[in-house]
């Protein structure tokens, strides 16, 4: 008879465990029948010990299973997703969703709030005056069906699993191994019922995978699990040694999500958006090549109607954009400008100190029950490898709290300068399949 012990044993002895095994653990833990202390055990001889590619699906699948699965086999056309492994100024999906449902996919997504350094779409979406997030399943269908797109949060019922091991995780020093990551990630993507998956696994300063190596054998990972259950995964390695775009920060990283959408992004910004958007059209066999692909996508931008999706979308979900779009009232109590202290070329840009820099500033949440100043923030006025002059602007920091000299002090050490000129690597690194 199966048994927590023997689970927990067999996994510390480097065995591999067996569908019912698995099933067993994580249903039980799910329902209360398995205590912390029990689960936390587990998990620990997993990250010690780690788990095989079938054992890896046989978890996610598992987590997948604790709770509810959306259903869109209703909608007609290719339903694709996309997951970013968060970032500093990651904005992409508030620009990539209207693209690619103007091109005729459906993307029904599911997103989380922003904790630590690193956003969260809901946050940024939220900022938009009366945008709801928390549509009922009808609604969120609905949507999909007759727009194209809808963004909502996660539901209670979602891979619950996942939520309670991913809580136990965190306090027992089992976050740092790749089959739970993985299995956490893949089981919420898996769970929101999309055909194709994209995921852009970030690696770098302002990344959870620090190394390209670490990046790569989490992507693999991933990609394998969404093939052994049925979904058409593919992975893009991206570079998050600076912060992507040129804002960090809710309200503001949506103006510059709406200046990508109407051509007048950053080049790095529109760069990773529009090789996004074509990987998904390939893959949901919307379009024959990257190459086509990409003539589409810049065509939708320069016409208006990946905008105009964007404005569609929100106004469907109750946002006022013309509110949005208008002067604030009452800007930022605080802002201040950083000046370069001696001229040369911008070597990097840190993207955690800038990130945990934004969070200081009430652009996000040191704990879950924090509010979001969302007109806090960060806009970038150099990039890495650019040309800098003595007292050259760097950043402009904005906060309705004061900013202190300390706050200062950080950010000009984020932006160290060089009298050489940096060799910059591509943002985009590999792409899995």
């Amino acid at each position: 008879m199966i048994n927590i012990v023997s689970i927990i044993d067999k996994k510390a002895n480097h065995q591999p465990l067996t569908e019912e095994e698995i099933t067993f653990a994580v249903h039980g833990y799910a329902s209360g029948a398995i205590p912390d202390y029990q689960m936390a055990s587990l998990l620990m001889a997993i990250r010690l010990q780690g788990m095989n590619k079938i054992e890896t699906s046989l978890l996610t699948k598992a987590m997948v299973s604790s709770g509810d699965v959306v259903d869109l086999s209703s909608i007609d056309g290719i339903k694709a997703d996309k997951h970013s492994t968060g970032g500093v100024g990651d904005k992409t999906s508030l620009i990539i969703g209207p693209i690619v449902s103007a091109l005729g996919l459906k993307l029904a997504k599911m997103s989380g709030r922003g904790l630590g350094h690193t956003g969260g779409t809901i946050d940024k979406l939220e900022s938009i005056p009366g945008f709801n997030t928390s549509l009922a399943s009808d609604q969120f269908l609905h949507q999909v069906k007759t727009i194209g797109m809808a963004i909502v949060g996660q539901t209670g019922q979602l891979v619950p699993a996942d939520k309670k091991m991913y809580a136990l995780r965190d306090v027992t020093a089992t976050v740092q191994s790749i089959p739970l990551i993985a299995a956490s990630i893949m089981s919420k993507k898996i769970a929101s019922g999309a055909q194709t998956i994209l995921l852009d696994v970030k690696f770098g300063h302002g990344a959870f995978m620090k190394t390209v190596e670490e990046a790569t054998l989490l992507a693999k990972t991933m990609v394998d699990i969404g093939t052994q259950l049925g979904k058409d995964t593919q992975a893009m390695l991206t570079d998050m040694n600076q912060p992507l775009g040129q804002t960090i920060g809710n309200r503001l990283e949506v103006m510059e999500a709406i200046e990508t959408l109407q051509g007048k992004g950053p080049l790095d910004l529109t760069t990773l958006c529009v090789e996004a958007c074509a990987m998904m059209l390939v893959q949901a066999k919307a379009m024959p090549s990257l190459e086509i692909a990409r003539v589409a996508i810049e065509k939708s931008i320069h016409d208006g109607s990946a905008y105009q999706q964007f404005v569609r979308f929100v106004s469907a979900q109750g946002g006022d954009i013309d509110a949005f779009l208008k002067p604030l009232n009452t800007p930022s109590k605080s802002i201040v400008t950083i000046n370069a202290t001696n001229a040369g070329y911008l070597a990097s840009i840190h993207a955690l100190d800038l990130g945990t820099l934004a969070l200081s500033l009430g652009a996000g949440r040191f704990t879950k029950e924090d509010s979001i100043d969302m007109k806090a923030g960060i806009v970038l006025l150099k990039k890495q490898g650019d040309s800098v002059a003595f007292n050259d602007p760097l950043m402009t920091l904005y906060s309705d709290m004061p900013i202190d000299q300390t706050m200062k002090d950080i950010a000009l050490a984020a932006c160290p300068i060089t009298s050489t000129k940096p060799t910059l690597r591509p943002l985009i690194e590999k792409v899995i399949s």
